[in-house]
């Protein structure tokens, strides 16, 4: 595929990400009218549409799925092209993208690409922060290079770099009458209101496994998607929130909380995963980085996964 005609993959890749011709044109910054002559092109190169045309926007035609699939395989493959040609002097520049659990976002993962950028400046980042299945989804979509995320379902598609066990804290205000104490147990901590992140989180899975194999029920007044509106709820009041290990590390640093282990009695592990697509090399800039997370995270290994687990 001759590089001058990438443009106009990249358009329809656009056009079917969004469903819709106007919003795709806006990013693109060409007009509607334009970017229709050319999809209308390459239908008649075709000889089949690639897009369903309804009142609401666009929709791939079998005809599309096929030929987006081919588009963002090339794409990956001149990714790995202008990767390759890279390493001849060096990592200078790059695209790193990485689908993760919201629980390792704003603390671990934050921490790690702020560190490669001060060596490598000139390589950007694209960060989506998501569900474990969005998240696989998206590297066999080719829009993910990498995943960081917690108990992953069992996935052909996924190949795993490394896997790290996670345990269960308990966050309260600093104040709390719990936080005199090193470790608390789930019934001691059902004394209090809970605040809890909605059930796709890493923490709530640890969570609700417990609460099944235990007679503690919990008073949850808050339940919220929104770490920073749980926070400020925890900061405020006498409620507890809980959070996976490494989840929990931004906590740690914020005076307002207290940040106590649940006790091994009342544990229950789940392993984060960082991992890619099976069979699919990695270029240079996602596979440095991969490295540098994998160093990390083998270093704050303190449980191994267990084997009861799902993992790929």
């Amino acid at each position: 595929m001759a590089l001058r005609n990438m443009r106009i993959w990249r358009y329809i890749d656009e056009v079917a990400r969004v469903g819709s011709v106007r919003q795709a044109a806006e990013r693109l910054s060409v007009t509607p009218s334009a970017l229709l002559r050319r999809i209308q092109d390459v239908e008649y190169d075709l000889s089949a549409p690639i897009f369903e045309r309804h009142a609401t926007g666009v929709k791939l035609t079998a005809a599309g799925e096929v030929l987006i699939r081919w588009i963002r395989s090339q794409n990956a493959d001149l990714r790995r092209v202008y990767s390759q040609i890279e390493e001849l002097s060096g990592l200078k520049r790059g695209e790193i993208r990485i689908a993760c659990s919201q629980a390792v976002a704003r603390s671990f993962l934050l921490n790690e690409i702020i560190a490669f950028h001060a060596q490598h400046p000139m390589v950007k980042f694209k960060v989506t922060v998501t569900d474990h299945t969005t998240a696989i989804q998206s590297l066999a979509n080719y829009e993910t290079d990498l995943v960081l995320v917690f108990r992953p379902s069992r996935s052909a598609e996924l190949q795993t770099i490394l896997t790290v066990g996670q345990g269960l804290a308990a966050i309260m205000a600093a104040d709390h009458p719990l936080a005199a104490r090193e470790t608390v147990r789930i019934r001691e901590c059902a004394a209090y209101d809970v605040a809890l992140p909605e059930g796709s989180f890493g923490g709530r899975e640890i969570l609700e496994d417990r609460l099944a194999a235990s007679s503690a029920k919990l008073n949850i007044v808050l339940e919220a998607n929104s770490f920073d509106m749980l926070a400020d709820f925890v900061a405020n009041t006498q409620a507890i929130t809980f959070q996976i290990d490494i989840g929990a590390l931004n906590w740690k640093s914020d005076p307002r909380f207290a940040v106590r282990s649940v006790s091994d009695l009342d544990s229950a592990y789940g392993p984060l995963v960082l991992g890619q697509f099976k069979g699919r090399a990695l270029p240079l800039a996602p596979a440095k980085f991969a490295e540098q997370l994998a160093r990390k995270l083998d270093g704050l290994r303190s449980l191994p996964a267990p084997e009861h687990h799902d993992l790929p």
